[in-house]
This record gives C-alpha cells, sequence and structure tokens, in this order.
C-alpha cells in the first residue's frame, strides 16, 4: 500500500511529466554543492565527465561542428582553471561558489547554440588570443628551440661517458 506522500508525489509526477526522484537526485546535488564538502570534486565531475564523454564521441563523427563545440568548451574550462588557480581566495569569500561554479559549467556545456563556451570563447578568451598570439607563437618557438639544444647536449653528454 502507498504512503501517502508517495501517492501525492507521483500525482505531480504525471501531472508535470517530471521524475520526482529525478528531481531529487539533483536537489541533493545542488544542497551538496552548496553545503557539502568536497563539493569541489563534485563540481570537476560534473564539469569534465560529460563533456570528456561527448567529445569522445565527437571525435568519432565525421563532422566538424561538435568538434568545434567541445575544443570550445575545453578551451574555456582550461583558461578558467588557470584563472581560478590563481584567484583561489574567491572560493573562500563568495557565498556558494562551487555551486556558481557547477551552474556556470552547465552553462558552458549547453546544447543552445549561445552557450556559455561560445560567448566565454567569442569575447573574452578569442580577442585575448589574437592579441597576443604572436608573442606566444615566438616564446613557444624559442622555448623548443632550447629544450632541443639541451636534450641534445644531454644526450651526447651521456653518449660520451
Amino acid at each position: 500500500m502507498p504512503r501517502k506522500g508517495d501517492r501525492g508525489a507521483e500525482e505531480g509526477e504525471q501531472k508535470s511529466n517530471l521524475d520526482y526522484k529525478l528531481l531529487g537526485g539533483v536537489a541533493v546535488v545542488i544542497l551538496y554543492l552548496a553545503f557539502g564538502y568536497g563539493a569541489q570534486i563534485l563540481c570537476n565531475v560534473i564539469g569534465v565527465a560529460y563533456p570528456a564523454y561527448v567529445s569522445m564521441k565527437a571525435i568519432e563523427t565525421r563532422t566538424k561542428e561538435d568538434d568545434t563545440r567541445w575544443l570550445t568548451y575545453w578551451v574555456t574550462f582550461g583558461v578558467l582553471s588557470v584563472v581560478e588557480h590563481f584567484s583561489f581566495f574567491l572560493v573562500q569569500i563568495i557565498p556558494f561558489y562551487f555551486l556558481l561554479k557547477c551552474i556556470f559549467h552547465i552553462w558552458c556545456m549547453a546544447p543552445i547554440e549561445n552557450n556559455g563556451s561560445t560567448i566565454m570563447f567569442t569575447k573574452v578568451i578569442q580577442p585575448y588570443f589574437k592579441k597576443y598570439e604572436k608573442v606566444a607563437d615566438d616564446f613557444i618557438s624559442e622555448t623548443t628551440d632550447k629544450l632541443k639544444q639541451t636534450a641534445g647536449e644531454v644526450i651526447s653528454k651521456v653518449k660520451s661517458t
């Protein structure tokens, strides 16, 4: 015999066409992100697991659009991870930081045309990239040349001993 609360939940589920167990699970995740120990780990799993899965699927398709979409996500994710690393104090001063970060990740991966990744990439990341691309290319080229030279010298010394 179903409990009174279960029957009400079932009726609500039928009327709203939403799975109340799913909604309950989402509510638990939201509360955990807001107040739980280890919210950073959960937020990173949400920000990485699904995008990694669909990125693998995108690699296997022949279309370029899904590749571009997920590369844009990963560039945005990477830039924000670096920024977050150097502004770790924000975690301490912004209430519900990991809940907000997780919502931002979900917006960045949302299956809509102008999701967070697209907006961040086109409005912020790409303009800075274009502005400093030559400097970065020169730095990478010089560093690569120095590393090759140093590796060659080390290999020569090892061979001669």
